[in-house]
């Protein structure tokens, strides 16, 4: 070998940047690690929405007038499209932190059970949203 070869380091590889493209279409993240982000996530939306809810409440309760221009604007179809998503979010954290009771009980984190409890997670929250959705609609 040259000694200038022996001198110059072996490159070594960078690290790769993770931009939101990379989060979403390259890496193939499983069912229980989508369930963990909506959980994150539908606690935030539950936290931030609960100023507009708290208002549309105290408004309604505040006299006769106010509740009817209350009912007016929850039905219009933007507010109850937002509702809705707030009841998704209401579902979901609900049954995932059910799900992630059982788990800080050891109940259910083998591969199998995770994936299949991930699944049921899923599935009943988007079943109480139809079901809750259909009611608010």
């Amino acid at each position: 070998m040259s000694e200038a070869a022996l001198k110059t380091p072996a490159r070594k590889p960078r690290p790769k940047y993770l931009s939101l493209q990379a989060l979403l279409f390259e890496i193939r993240l499983p069912v229980p690690g989508w369930v963990s982000i909506l959980h994150r996530v539908s606690g935030a939306l539950l936290f931030v929405a609960l100023v507009w809810l708290l208002w549309m409440l105290d408004r309604s309760l505040s006299s006769e007038a106010a509740f009817d221009r209350i009912k007016h604007y929850a039905g219009l179809w933007p507010v109850k499209l937002s509702l809705l998503v707030l009841v998704w979010a209401y579902c979901h954290h609900f049954c995932a932190g059910i799900r992630y009771l059982f788990l800080d009980l050891d109940k259910g984190v083998d591969l199998a059970t995770a994936r299949l409890t991930s699944w049921i997670v899923l599935g009943a929250s988007l079943a109480l949203t139809a079901f809750l959705g259909w009611r608010i609609w």
